[in-house]
């Protein structure tokens, strides 16, 4: 397994789709990546010689912000939008959606379980 930005990638897999296990790291950006390191995407990470490897490691950690840099600076983020009480801040503090999603049906990841409420039965039709 070749060690980047301090994750492990799996080697059975190509490159191409071992270099997005790396948080910050997508499709594309990998594809980024690969065109400026000169190496084929189709190749396997097992059969990359060190040299590649170092390469590929000095193009991702010095052009791209990835891993603990990247969490921390979104988590800072969103900490600045809750201190400056905004709209999208007191939604990220209330756990509700933030880019405007409907919450009367749906939003069940965000909001959690559904909590039964006491006394609040629906009253049948009486014929």
């Amino acid at each position: 397994m070749a060690r980047i930005a301090g994750v492990d990638i799996p080697s059975e897999k190509q490159v191409l789709f071992s270099l997005p296990y790396i948080y910050g790291v997508g499709r594309a950006t990998a594809q980024k990546v690969l065109e400026q390191t000169n190496i084929r995407p189709d190749r396997k990470v097992r059969d990359l010689t060190d040299d590649e490897v170092t390469r590929l490691r000095a193009v991702i950690e010095g052009d791209y912000v990835v891993e603990g840099d990247l969490r921390r600076e979104v988590r800072q983020n969103i900490q600045r939008l809750i201190e400056i009480n905004c709209y999208r801040g007191v939604r990220h503090r209330r756990g509700l959606p933030v880019r405007g999603q409907r919450t009367k049906t749906n939003a069940r990841t965000r909001r959690g379980t559904r909590r039964t409420v006491a006394g609040k039965r629906r009253v049948s039709a009486k014929k």
